[in-house]
Parts: structure tokens; C-alpha cells; sequence
């Protein structure tokens, strides 16, 4: 397919709204301003857009709920923590094309009803954090972003937030708490953000990925983008290729590409003509696949057949030389560090399977430490909080599941794959 995302990855200056502009953009914002925000909204519904951010909500139902409270002030906030292991589609618009992203956001803000938005963005991001906020300043020196937006009567301040780079604030309400001042701890649901959110009122969380979307669903319409990729979650999808493989970077391709077409056709391969072990389809906090599962598609459904799920797009790729022991403990490792500690599952549970695995590669390991390892993860999954503590064992029980034997290997000490001390 040609690129609609990613359209302006070779543009010089592709940050400039002149050269943006040039290629059509705030086109499809003059049209969003043409029809009804509940139009705009019916349009993303019949789209079938998801969330690009990992839970695949649709995107037109929160659009419509948060509307529907008929409560003001409404809010609008782009999530670009992007904290994923794995995960680097969303720094490209940050970087490269911000005003496909400020257009995004004003289209959703119109059919929302929200006056007022913020970009969240992680603290690791400095120079997209600056090269957003010069577009913002660009944006409203030309009519596209403030007052009276391009004449229509329209309002919509947006303003660009810096975290401290917690992976919690990746959470939509780990990520609210941080922008009203507070740590970023995720809240109990319900209420849903949509209803209740940030200030305690009705907000709208969408991922970057998402976001950048919407422009091209009102310029080419609905069935244009539901005619790409799965019919259930269709579109594009910014894949991102890591790990042990040739030519690791951004893939934009339909859903529900075939995994081994991603790695071996646009990846290249297997780095040095190795074999391939396994597969983390959509960020460290998914299952792993093995060789035997390459012919899945990436869809949600798919992958969720197969034990795993679509999660963010962070496609990493590991070849036989990898310890799948030493992988989870360096998992569990950065899920430990990264806990927001409000829950007793995911504070404690994260930093006892840590302290497991270290204990398995220091040779100090018993075949009894395997069995409690599951079961602490099973209980960090079913009992956490917040939907990153619920799936932060996902990788490591799936390490367990499919290379049981590996961790045998380092109880009884016999050779690490990885020949890591």
C-alpha cells in the first residue's frame, strides 16, 4: 500500500506547516468544519478506527460518550508517553510531522466539543517536545489553532506537557493525575475518562497513532479506511521492527499483515543467517510467539488466538542465541523499576519475580521457584490495578510457557543459550 502515515517521511522541512499545508493538510480540518461534529464522529464510527495505543477501543464510541455527558468543560489530550519497550512509531510525528497531529486533534476536539487539549509527552522526548511546541506557536500565528480557527467560529488552546518519563503515565489516568500536578498513580475505573477525567471532567485519551489517522479518515472518507487491512480493526498500522532482525524500522502496512511477511519479506530476516527463536509482537508487555506461529496475522483477533495480542506494534525479534531467561529478568527488572507502588499486586508481585529469575541465573534457582513464579504472575495479572499492571507478566509467563526447558537448563546448570553470566 502507499504510505498515508508516513507520507511525509522523505519531505524536507516536513515540520514547517508551509510544506505541510502544501501536500494538503488542514484540508481535511476546512471539511471537518463543513458538516456537524456528530457527523464527524458517525464518520469515525463507520471507520472502524481503533486505538493505536494498545487497548483498541473504537474511537468514535469515547468520541460519543464524552460528548453525550453533556457536561463543560470538555478536554482533549494526545498520549504521547509512548513508554513501551520496543514502541517508537509516535516519535516520528513529534519529530517529523506535528501538524498531522495538531490536525488530528483539532478534528476530534471539534466533534468532541472540547475546547482545550494537551500533548503528553514523555520527558525523553526534548526535541519532539520542542518541535511541537514551535509548531503550536506556528499554528496559531496562522489561523490554524486558537480563536476563531480558519474563520469558523472555533476555539482550541493546546498546550504541550512534559512528564518525567514514568512507563505508568503511558496509563490514560496515571497520565491525568501527572498533568493536574499529582504522581502519576493510576485511578480505579469507573468512571471512565470519558466521563469523568482530567479535572474531573469528561476527556478524551487518544493515542498519536490514532490521532494522525482522523485527518485522512474525513478527507477520503469512511469506507476508504475501512476497506484496508482487517475488517474488523481496519486501517493502517505503523508497525515497529526491533531486535535480531536486517532491517529493523518503521513499517507502515495494512492490519493484519502476516507476521512472517513483516520480519522475513520487509524486515530482511534474521540477522548473520540465524534461526529464529521468538517474537514479541506489540511491546514487552505481550506474549511472546515462536517459529511455529509465524504465519498469524497481525490483527487483534489473530494474535489474541495465538496467546498473544497486537498491544502497541513493537514487533521485536529475537534469534537462537537469546537466553529467554535472561530476557524475562531484564523485563521484570524494568516492569519492578517502572511501578507506580498504588498497588499491592503489581509493587510487590513485579519485584518478587525479579528477584526469582535473578535468583535462577545466579545458579541459586529450585524447580519450586518456577511454579510460585507463575503463580505470583497469574495473580499480578487477574488483580492489578490498572491495565499495565495487568499485563506486565505477560512476557515472562509466556517465557515460561514456551522455554521451560532453558530455565531447567539454569537450575540444574547446564549451558544459557545466551552464555550471559
Amino acid at each position: 500500500m502507499n504510505r498515508v502515515l508516513l507520507k511525509n517521511l522523505n519531505t524536507p522541512n516536513s515540520r514547517d506547516l508551509d510544506v505541510y499545508v502544501s501536500s494538503g493538510g488542514y484540508g481535511a480540518l476546512r471539511k471537518a468544519y463543513s458538516i456537524s461534529p456528530e457527523e464527524i464522529t458517525e464518520e469515525v464510527i463507520k471507520s472502524g478506527l481503533c486505538g493505536r495505543g494498545g487497548a483498541w477501543y473504537p474511537t468514535g464510541r469515547k468520541w460519543q460518550a464524552s460528548r453525550e455527558t453533556n457536561r463543560t468543560p470538555r478536554y482533549l489530550v494526545a498520549n504521547a508517553d509512548e513508554g513501551e519497550p520496543g514502541t517508537f512509531k509516535d516519535r516520528f510525528f513529534l519529530e517529523k510531522d506535528p501538524h498531522m497531529l495538531i490536525e488530528g486533534m483539532l478534528i476530534a476536539a471539534y466533534a468532541v466539543g472540547a475546547e482545550r487539549g494537551y500533548i503528553y509527552i514523555r520527558g525523553e522526548y526534548p526535541e519532539g517536545a520542542r518541535v511541537l511546541e514551535a509548531a503550536i506557536r506556528q499554528a496559531e500565528e496562522r489561523g490554524c489553532l486558537g480563536s476563531n480557527i480558519l474563520g469558523s467560529g472555533n476555539n482550541f488552546r493546546l498546550k504541550v506537557y512534559r512528564g518525567a518519563g514514568a512507563y505508568v503515565c503511558g496509563e490514560d489516568s496515571a497520565l491525568m493525575e501527572s498533568i493536574e500536578g499529582d504522581r502519576g498513580h493510576s485511578r480505579a475505573k469507573p468512571p471512565y475518562p470519558a466521563i469523568e477525567g482530567l479535572f474531573s471532567m469528561p476527556t478524551v485519551v487518544n493515542n498519536v497513532e490514532t490521532l494522525v489517522n482522523v485527518p485522512h479518515i474525513i478527507e477520503r472518507g469512511a469506507e476508504w479506511f475501512a476497506s484496508i487491512g482487517s475488517p474488523k480493526h481496519p486501517g493502517p498500522k505503523i508497525f515497529c521492527l526491533s531486535g535480531n532482525v536486517r532491517r529493523p524500522g518503521l513499517y507502515e502496512l495494512p492490519t493484519g499483515v502476516v507476521l512472517r511477511k513483516l520480519i522475513y519479506g520487509y524486515g530482511g530476516g534474521i540477522i548473520a543467517g540465524r534461526k529464529l527463536k521468538a517474537v514479541i509482537p506489540g511491546g514487552v508487555a505481550t506474549s511472546l510467539l515462536t517459529g511455529e506461529h509465524l504465519d498469524v496475522r497481525m490483527d487483534v483477533d489473530a494474535l489474541s488466538a495465538a496467546g498473544s495480542s497486537m498491544g502497541s506494534g513493537g514487533v521485536i525479534v529475537m534469534d537462537e542465541d537469546v537466553c529467554m531467561v535472561h530476557a524475562a529478568k531484564r523485563a521484570a527488572k524494568f516492569f519492578a523499576r517502572e511501578s507506580c507502588g498504588k498497588c499491592a499486586p503489581c509493587r510487590e508481585g513485579t519485584k518478587r519475580m525479579h528477584e526469582i529469575l535473578q535468583r535462577i541465573t545466579d545458579g541459586n534457582g529450585k524447580e519450586s521457584d518456577l511454579e510460585l513464579m507463575r503463580e505470583l504472575g497469574e495473580t499480578v495479572q487477574e488483580t492489578s490495578l490498572c491495565g499495565l499492571g495487568g499485563s506486565c507478566s505477560n512476557f515472562i509467563l509466556s517465557t515460561l510457557k514456551h522455554f521451560r526447558h532453558e530455565y531447567l537448563m539454569h537450575i540444574h546448570g547446564t549451558a544459557c543459550p545466551e552464555k550471559a553470566a
